[in-house]
């Protein structure tokens, strides 16, 4: 759980689009298998904000029902801010070791087939894991300066100046969420 007041100071770099679909509880996952920088991805934190990018984000890479809210003029756009909405605590990281996996876990996420297929099989080396995240949205979203250092292909940022977790709203149910855990965890056993 997220605690109330907690000051939070790293972030994780996700597509807009999918900060917005965690912030609006209609997904709990993310699959990673890091930034360019780095050589396999690894969960340090557990409580992060999550912060929105618009590099790499095509409507093509997106099931039907995401790709029409990409916005065409954001994607690759460069701004001086960020606004942060949402936090998250990982509460799971399941790796993922089969085509079959991801072919059972499409109705979760909101990629496209072929973009989840293409991640699986690029760099075999890497290997690509779940992260499940209850999310929680800011009731006053956070407007930070946008910082050299949050650039780049990288999953995790530090921010210069952390955010507190203050007025926090989850936006999902603790049963709902342990629902969608227990079906995403019994679809990931090898």
């Amino acid at each position: 759980m997220v605690i109330v007041g907690e000051q939070i100071k790293v972030a994780l770099k996700e597509w807009a689009i999918a900060v917005e679909a965690l912030s609006q509880g209609k997904t709990i996952m993310l699959l990673r298998k890091g930034g360019i920088r780095e050589r396999n991805f690894q969960v340090q934190h557990r409580h992060i904000w999550l912060y929105p990018t618009y590099e790499h984000q095509k409507p093509q890479l997106l099931k039907p029902e995401f790709a029409t809210q990409v916005n065409s003029l954001a994607a690759g756009k460069h701004s001086q801010t960020v606004t942060i909405t949402s936090c998250a605590e990982i509460t799971e990281v399941l790796p993922l070791t089969s085509q079959e996996q991801l072919e059972a876990l499409q109705p979760y996420h909101i990629w496209h087939e072929q973009m989840i297929s293409d991640r699986f099989q690029w760099q075999p080396q890497r290997q690509l894991v779940v992260l499940l995240l209850k999310v929680y949205r800011l009731e006053i979203p956070q407007t930070i300066p946008d910082h050299p250092t949050y650039g780049g292909c990288q999953s995790w940022i530090e921010l210069i100046e952390p955010i507190a977790g203050n007025q926090l709203t989850p936006v999902m149910s603790d049963i709902e969420y342990t629902a969608q855990v227990n079906q995403i965890k019994a679809l990931t056993n090898p």
